[in-house]
């Protein structure tokens, strides 16, 4: 059809802004639909560059930054609805799970960086999204379900520190055997153009992914 993987990125990127919008609104079963659009969008753009021979390290970097985005925009606009709809302070936590959330992906990130592994947890990307989309679809349980997410998100975070803490204390000889085995298959993937998942373009769907 012509349309490319970039395309696709972007447009997960728009539907993530309408989803925002309207959920801050009040309007939360149209903004579920458009995270489901969302998440379609990023399901498809790493098989789409992978059949269309178009993967590339631009456009990795790319869906990396609007998995990102999306993710700001969705808990912003929980946060928007929470501060119309309820009293108090409580909007501080899709704040507050944003930020955890963005901290768990930082660690794979920087990790991957240094060539140590900082994958698995209890709340990665897809689980959050999947468990707020339950909280959007039972409004009545939507604050509930912020604060199980939060409390798993950071126990992911945690997870994930110990890890590489443990890692990077290991002989370096050791640490050495990862890198160079990842340094090969990011080789591989760039030659040959990381579940239903709302992450990088995860090496389950397309070599384009990474999952956070």
């Amino acid at each position: 059809m012509g349309v490319g993987a970039d395309a696709v990125t972007a447009a997960g990127l728009v539907m993530a802004a309408g989803a925002a919008l309207v959920i801050g609104r009040g309007q939360l079963i149209l903004g579920l639909i458009l995270m489901i659009l969302t998440g379609i969008s990023d399901a498809l753009d790493g098989p789409i560059a992978k059949a269309s021979g178009t993967s590339s390290t631009r456009g990795a970097f790319f869906d990396s930054v609007s998995d990102r985005v999306c993710d700001a925009l969705l808990f912003g606009g929980v946060a928007w609805y929470l501060g119309s709809h309820q009293s108090g302070r409580i909007f501080m936590l899709p704040v507050a799970l944003m930020a955890t959330a963005m901290l768990v992906s930082y660690q794979r990130a920087k990790a991957e960086s240094l060539g140590l592994d900082a994958k698995g947890g209890l709340m990665e990307r897809a689980e959050r999204f999947i468990v707020l989309g339950a909280g959007l679809a039972f409004s009545f349980v939507l604050i509930p379900v912020l604060w199980a997410m939060l409390t798993l998100t950071a126990a992911t975070a945690v997870h994930r520190f110990v890890k590489v803490w443990r890692q990077a204390g290991s002989p370096p000889a050791r640490r050495l055997e990862v890198p160079r085995a990842r340094r090969a298959a990011g080789r591989e993937r760039r030659s040959s153009p990381e579940r239903w998942h709302f992450s990088h373009r995860t090496n389950r769907r397309s070599p384009r992914r990474s999952r956070h």
